[in-house]
């Protein structure tokens, strides 16, 4: 028969396994446990999660829509958990890394601010990690999808590289001695929202002239459809392809044309990559990588951002001709970079005994509800018999 030194007991070890998944893991990936691990990538429009192994290999991926903005926090756990269940019915399943568009705190434990979802110092490490009983690893989606193309894509041996997301706006990740550079605060790589234009146009941060406004797919489709709204000569052949509905423009239709030969979408992103270079040049200035590595959809276009992009960084580059340039590549994992990021730093914090599944985890939740009732009786019970 179960006491209540039992449900202590229990209790006890209950918040050791969540204070443990909370302690900052000093192993390096070299020295790391070789386990499937599961990483989560949430974007503005989707959530994607998949098994990967320990040399970056993709065993499987879901893909499911984000819970709308207005949803609770507890909606987007829920869809977390009910990924990472189903990919456990079919794999071996010991940590899980979540990259989340926002701002993540130093310990890596809470999304201080997502702008596409309804997170606010939502404390996601330890909410997944209660439900899951495994280790869980948290980190700015920049930061998850550089550390990819770090250890399996277009940055692989370079010892100081920098990340730029070209997506709806520009993300960002510095990487330097094989460790993710992430500030005193965490928040380190917010780099488009650099001021590269003094009262510029308006950015949703609340500032005029950030680097994304002029260098972004926002930016791109803006541009586009401005020139379609004035109804532009240049503009007929986009008009022509959306019929008219001009809301209908998006950044992979530009690129579209652009590889045809259209000329108006073929110089918008000429112009974007130009922007880039700009950026580029003032980071190559401030931290002086060895590479600079472009992701995100709107990299997409090839060399026709890239090559623009090139020309403008050796043009505005501080002491160019009497210093080393950093290499610009373009990155190799695509829209899998995130997640596969994601799931390498979870095996920094995994462990190779401890797996979840859904039964394992519907069984501790019983357990804890159990355990939750039968301490509160007992507590009750005392405070009974002190008042008699």
């Amino acid at each position: 028969m179960s006491t209540y030194r039992d449900f202590a007991h229990r209790g006890s070890a209950r918040a050791t396994v969540l204070r443990t998944v909370g302690t900052r893991e000093r192993r390096s990936h070299l020295t790391a446990p070789r386990v499937p691990t599961v990483g989560i990538d949430i974007g503005g429009t989707k959530v994607m999660a998949g098994v990967v192994d320990a040399d970056g290999n993709i065993l499987e991926t879901l893909r499911t829509e984000t819970p709308d903005k207005s949803k609770s926090p507890k909606v987007v756990e829920d869809t977390i958990v009910e990924l990472v269940l189903d990919l456990s019915d079919r794999h071996d399943v010991h940590a899980v890394g979540i990259g989340a568009a926002g701002w993540v705190d130093a310990d890596r434990s809470k999304v201080l601010f997502a702008p596409h979802l309804a997170w606010r110092d939502e404390p996601l490490r330890d909410a997944i990690a209660s439900r899951l009983v495994v280790p869980v690893m948290v980190d700015n989606d920049a930061n998850t999808a550089a550390w990819a193309e770090w250890r399996f894509g277009a940055g692989r041996g370079e010892d100081h590289l920098v990340m730029i997301t070209l997506g709806t706006g520009i993300g960002g990740a510095i990487l330097e001695d094989g460790h993710v550079k992430r500030g005193k605060y965490g928040v380190a790589g917010e780099f488009g929202h650099m001021q590269v234009v003094p009262g510029g146009h308006r950015c949703p941060c609340g500032n005029r002239g950030c680097w994304e406004q002029y260098s972004s797919g926002n930016a791109l489709v803006r541009e586009a459809k401005e020139l379609a709204a004035a109804d532009s000569p240049v503009a007929h052949g986009i008009i022509e392809r959306v019929k008219g509905n001009i809301p209908d423009i998006t950044g992979p239709l530009i690129t579209e044309l652009a590889r045809e030969g259209d000329a108006m979408c073929v110089e918008l992103l000429q112009d974007i990559g130009q922007w880039l270079g700009v950026g580029i040049a003032n980071l190559a200035a401030a931290l002086d990588p060895s590479c600079f590595v472009i992701g995100g959809g709107v990299s997409a276009a090839d060399d026709l951002l890239i090559g623009p992009a090139r020309d403008a960084f050796k043009r505005q580059l501080t002491g160019r001709g009497y210093r080393p340039e950093a290499r610009i590549a373009k990155a190799q994992l695509g829209p899998e970079a995130g997640m596969v990021g994601a799931a390498d730093l979870a095996r920094l914090v995994a462990r190779r005994f401890r797996r979840t599944n859904r039964r394992r985890v519907e069984r501790y939740e019983r357990y804890a509800q159990f355990y939750d009732q039968a301490a509160s009786t007992i507590r009750n019970s005392r405070s009974t018999r002190a008042a008699d």
